[in-house]
């Protein structure tokens, strides 16, 4: 008896020290790496031309940085919605793989603003599956660029995966810029976020 209990237990033991130890690192990774945007104030952000930031949020994540994003640049914003609610917990990994595999994304609610008014186009969502969440995925896969600028930002636990790279793949007749990856981060980080985000606005081409 007591070796089927050990065989059941260390397996556990030994996944939840992994997963403490993952945790660890990704803390330490964040501090580190926030620390180098956490001087008081908010950085400046250049004058942006005609500005839209389209994202899509399942927690409020992303949608808290695309508010950073249009606060800095005076962008009008613009929400995916998926037609459908999309189910939760266990159900939602399950669904998203699936879409993932068969390419068969959410419909998207109402209509969004067309990139035709726009200089420069945001693009935001959080990471799934290591990739883009399948309602951005929706929209890139039925937007037409044509030319314009366009800016991708994810939002993700410690892993952005191959979102930029998909991105890049999907945003059709785009001029994709560098994009940017946020990690979810407690509030503490609220200013350093926001530092983050102005610093990155300013090293964006806009002409």
């Amino acid at each position: 008896m007591k070796y089927i209990f050990g065989a059941l237990v260390i397996p556990v033991f030994i996944g939840l020290c992994a997963a403490g130890i993952h945790i660890c690192r990704v803390n330490l990774r964040n501090k580190k790496e926030m620390a180098a945007f956490e001087a008081d104030g908010q950085t400046a952000v250049k004058p942006y031309p005609k500005t839209l930031v389209v994202y899509y949020s399942l927690t409020g994540r992303t949608a808290d940085i695309a508010r950073k994003i249009a606060d800095r640049t005076g962008a009008d914003v613009a929400v995916i919605e998926t037609k459908e609610p999309l189910p939760k917990g266990a159900a939602l990994h399950i669904a998203v793989k699936k879409s993932l595999k068969g390419k068969q994304y959410p419909e998207i609610a109402g209509n969004l603003p067309s990139p035709a008014g726009y200089d420069i186009i945001f693009v935001g969502a959080p990471v799934w599956w290591y990739t883009i969440a399948t309602p951005a995925l929706s929209y890139l896969t039925q937007t037409d660029f044509a030319g314009k600028k366009v800016v991708p930002f994810s939002t993700q636990g410690s892993n952005a995966g191959a979102f930029f790279e998909d991105f890049a793949a999907n945003a059709k007749n785009a001029v994709v810029l560098k994009g940017a990856q946020f990690n979810n981060l407690p509030a503490e980080y609220d200013q350093a976020v926001g530092n983050k985000v102005s610093a990155w606005l300013n090293e964006l081409p806009t002409d």
